[in-house]
């Protein structure tokens, strides 16, 4: 009979006294063969504590309290794991006991076939013999997986997440490829645990081929330390680390490495940067990150990075709604050819504070700011042609107020006025053309009306039309303060309308001018998104505070033209030009983002005018793209470029392919820098990386192959 269900098994089989570990079995026949022994056969069914066996007959001897099991064998131990076998005698439980010719597959991914396989210690330890592993799928027709894994003993430590192999032979389409007498991986339940990662083949034009050997060490739930040692063909040796730890209120991570190679003076090379991030409570957050560096090339060297000013800084601030407060301490190092750090502020510190209130019905703004600049330097002479003495060292004190109001006509126009006043008090030493202690009262005032017209269609599209016109007046520029942090001025639509372009405060901007604008806003109800702003500085007097390739200098100012695009779907397009009155490019910048499904987009051009101000001595004219995309199912491709129009050369080039499946994922890269200099030459990195997947703290699996017949 069908579905013949024996509810309290557990008269027959000892497996637990209390109610809830009582088993459950389902079988086509139920026979009791004597006071000691039951039978049950035909589709049998056996549910207990989560576990769930199906066989074809079971034979329970309750004096040995041992099952006797024909298969088909399928056990779910319900933690994932999986046995298939033909036979099996186990303990009533099903924790231990001997199956053979049997499988086991961990957490539905990771397979491995044995002769036996051994189940002990309550079901914690499973030892197997005579293994094959692999993760991978095995087509019709084909004998052998992708990889695998070949044993004589494999021992799997559910407790510890850890699988044991002795005498063990990977194996690529079953070919031998490594032997390893002992290999030790974590299961795929494990996502952090001691031991080697990933390996990494790389080839660069200045190290030759070289390896990667990443070897992970757990110190407790929230530290970490990898360290990666690196040998090369022409003899680099190097040993890199990075060191993590999470605390209740923030995190911290050290990365450095040393290397012994012959790109240098012979001695020890390295570098050293560590960072970290904290809430202290109270909307107070520090954040800290510093780096410094043997020498010039050594970033660029080993592919570490391509920045040549390194700064280091550590923070401390607090913003709330109507209050912001900041402390700041940054070093330079300045790894660019032809800089001497000795003549660069090498140490700055600042302190902002600013305090937001009502006053007459606008909002009024105090701010307090210090700022302070050390060179290593003493000589009090430009020698190196900078435009600051080589050893200038300053402090500055800032006081300011600054409060703004609107009101709004019944027709719709927009009046604004607004008022900032600052004063500042220097300290300048070792400088032959600033000396002393300086001091300057500055201010300026402006008026603005705006009159934003509104349309409104029946189909749901909006537009704004809104043209501005502001008039500021402020105080002359004083020649007696030196600019050390307002030397790059940006024009762009987000200061058009502004009191001060400058974006420090060493440079304060002034005269009387008018600024200019109009801008135009649509918006769809399917997501379409288009804006556009242009607009214009007209000045009374030229105060001749800018450079050329700032857009803002003479009487009137370059024309600005910015435009932005977002479909909704994936598209955005953003433009910015400055126009000089011929209607000439002296700045310029176009970006796109596509995004669609798995494909990514991204790219842009830009243009730059020469302009010895703004450390730029020639032109800059460049176009940048970038596309990840998948190829197939399992291969996608990411491709970078960047391509030099006045240089007519290409600058950068990459390219990463990535074959991913159900058990394999191989990634290729390829890099070529143009980049040349005295300490750059052009160079090409080559890299390769396998993970096999299905251990723990790797990847999850990929789209499974398409056998084709």
């Amino acid at each position: 009979m069908r579905h013949l269900w024996i509810a309290a098994l557990v008269v027959w089989i000892g497996i637990a006294a209390q109610a809830q570990d009582r088993a459950t079995l389902v079988a086509d026949s139920v026979t009791v063969q004597s006071d000691t022994t039951l039978a049950a056969t035909g589709h049998v069914e056996v549910f207990f504590k989560g576990q769930r066996l199906t066989a074809t007959a079971i034979l329970y001897d309750r004096t040995a309290d041992r099952l006797v099991i024909t298969g088909p064998i399928r056990i779910e131990d319900g933690t994932g794991n999986l046995f298939l076998a033909e036979q099996a005698e186990l303990s009533a439980d099903l924790t231990e006991g001997l199956l053979t010719s049997a499988r086991l597959v961990l957490n539905q991914h990771l397979q491995m076939a044995a002769a036996q396989i051994q189940r002990s210690d309550g079901g914690t330890i499973t030892a197997l013999r005579s293994v094959v592993a692999s993760s991978c799928t095995i087509c019709a027709g084909s004998t052998v997986p992708l990889w695998e894994i070949r044993a004589r003993e494999v021992v799997h430590d559910a407790t510890a997440h850890q699988i044991y192999f002795s005498d063990a032979q990977l194996r690529f389409y079953g070919v031998p490829v490594l032997y390893l007498p002992i290999l030790r991986v974590p299961d795929p339940d494990l996502q952090r645990a001691t031991g080697f990662l990933l390996p990494r083949l790389r080839s660069t034009t200045a190290l030759g081929f070289g390896i990667q050997t990443p070897y992970f060490i757990t110190l407790g739930q929230s530290r970490d330390l990898t360290l990666t040692p690196y040998l090369t063909a022409l003899g680099g040796q190097t040993v890199a680390l990075k060191y993590r730890q999470a605390f209740a209120a923030g995190t911290v991570e050290v990365d450095g490495s040393l290397s012994h190679d012959d790109l240098g003076d012979g001695g020890p090379r390295g570098y050293l940067s560590a960072k970290g991030d904290f809430d202290l409570g109270q909307d107070y957050k520090l954040s800290f990150y510093g780096i410094s560096v043997s020498d010039d090339a050594y970033l660029s060297d080993y592919g570490i990075s391509t920045a040549d000013r390194l700064e280091s800084q550590i923070t401390l601030e607090r913003v709330r709604r109507d209050l912001t407060f900041a402390v700041q301490l940054v070093g330079f190092q300045s790894v660019r050819e032809g800089d001497n750090n000795s003549t660069l502020p090498s140490t700055l510190t600042d302190l902002s504070y600013e305090k937001r209130f009502l006053i007459l019905g606008g909002s009024t703004g105090f701010t307090f700011d210090t700022r302070s600049e050390y060179r290593g330097s003493v000589s009090p002479f430009d020698a190196n042609g900078d435009g600051v003495a080589d050893g200038r060292d300053l402090g500055r004190i800032s006081l300011g107020l600054d409060w703004n109001r609107a009101w709004v006509a019944p027709n719709g126009i927009v009046l604004a006025a607004s008022g900032v006043t600052t004063y500042d008090r220097y300290s300048i030493a070792q400088d032959q053309d600033f000396a002393g202690r300086p001091q300057r009262l500055s201010g300026a005032a402006g008026v603005e009306l705006r009159w934003p017209l509104i349309k409104a269609g029946p189909d749901g599209v909006a537009q704004v039309l809104q043209p501005v016109i502001q008039l500021v007046t402020a105080t002359r520029p004083d020649p007696s303060v030196p600019n050390g942090d307002s030397t790059l001025v940006e024009f762009d639509e987000g200061n058009l309308f502004s009191l001060d372009r400058y974006p420090g405060s060493d440079a304060v901007e002034g005269g009387t001018w008018l600024n200019l604008g109009v801008s135009w806003l649509r918006t769809a109800p399917e997501g379409w998104t288009l804006g556009v702003t242009a607009g214009q500085v007209v000045r009374l007097v030229n105060e001749a505070q800018f450079s050329a390739a700032s857009g803002l200098d003479g009487t009137r100012s370059d024309w600005l033209l910015a435009w932005s695009l977002d479909t909704g779907e994936g598209l955005s397009l953003t433009n910015r030009l400055i126009l000089d009155p011929g209607l000439s490019l002296t700045k310029g910048e176009l970006r796109f983002d596509y995004t669609k499904a798995d494909l990514t987009l991204s790219g842009g051009y830009e243009y730059l005018l020469a302009d010895p101000v703004e450390n730029r001595i020639a032109t800059t004219s460049e176009i940048r793209l970038a596309a990840q995309t998948p190829v197939t199912r399992n291969w996608s491709a990411v491709i970078s470029g960047r391509y030099d129009i006045r240089a007519e050369r290409v600058a950068e080039t990459g390219l990463a392919l990535d074959y991913r499946n159900e058990c394999i994922d191989v990634t290729f890269s390829l890099s070529r820098s143009y980049s040349s200099s005295s300490i750059l030459t052009p160079s090409t990195d080559l890299g390769l990386s396998v993970e096999l997947l299905g251990f723990g703290g790797g990847s999850g699996a990929g789209p499974s192959r398409v056998c084709r017949r």
